[in-house]
């Protein structure tokens, strides 16, 4: 643990300075958020974030944000993987869109590296358990911590917060800029909006 701790310090400043480096290149700033679960459960941590994150974009600051936590309190008081994290921040900030990059073009019936007959599927209004079950738990990269389940309980709160998401396939650079601008890429999952979402409760 503590060897992996350590690699961890390390690899977060290096992290930073090659995306300070990238986005000073298009005179944009990037900034550093590291939140655990406990923020989130906290009201007043919740509410601190949230002014961090609107003063950040205020400045015209990009976040970069990751989980601060250890490995062995691991699926007790982490949000364990990044997909449900993006989610989470997407919630707070009352962001617009949730765009997941993956290593498949989107959503699909079934997993197409595996099963030739998986159907893609374009877009999803409802969440229900039927396309719950369509995840998997696994992730076809080998860099991932979850995969297409992590990405559908991440569509979950991202819905019903008000947002629009999107999964699309991380390996053509352009996908961001098309989705932004408003092309057909990806799996759609439009959002609904529920006022008796309570983050908290479906974290806890």
């Amino acid at each position: 643990l503590p060897v992996k701790q350590a690699c961890a310090a390390i690899g977060q400043a290096k992290l930073m300075m090659v995306y300070q480096k990238i986005f000073a290149e298009y005179s944009t700033t990037a900034a550093q958020v590291l939140m655990t679960k406990a923020t989130v459960m906290n009201d007043k941590s919740r509410r601190n974030a949230q002014n961090t994150f609107n003063e950040l974009l205020n400045l015209g600051a990009v976040p970069i944000v990751n989980e601060n936590a250890t490995y062995e309190i691991k699926q007790v008081q982490t949000f364990g993987d990044n997909d449900r994290l993006s989610a989470i921040v997407t919630s707070i900030i009352d962001a617009d869109l949730l765009i997941l990059l993956s290593d498949i073009d989107g959503l699909y019936t079934d997993d197409p590296n595996s099963n030739p007959d998986a159907r893609f599927i374009n877009q999803v209004d409802v969440i229900d358990d039927k396309l719950l079950n369509m995840g998997k738990s696994t992730s076809g990269s080998g860099v991932g911590t979850g995969g297409m389940a992590t990405k559908l309980k991440a569509a979950g709160i991202a819905v019903s917060s008000g947002a629009d998401m999107v999964i699309a396939n991380g390996n053509d650079i352009d996908n961001i800029a098309k989705i932004m601008s408003g092309a057909d890429v990806g799996t759609l999952f439009v959002s609904c909006k529920d006022e008796n979402f309570d983050l908290v409760k479906f974290i806890g």
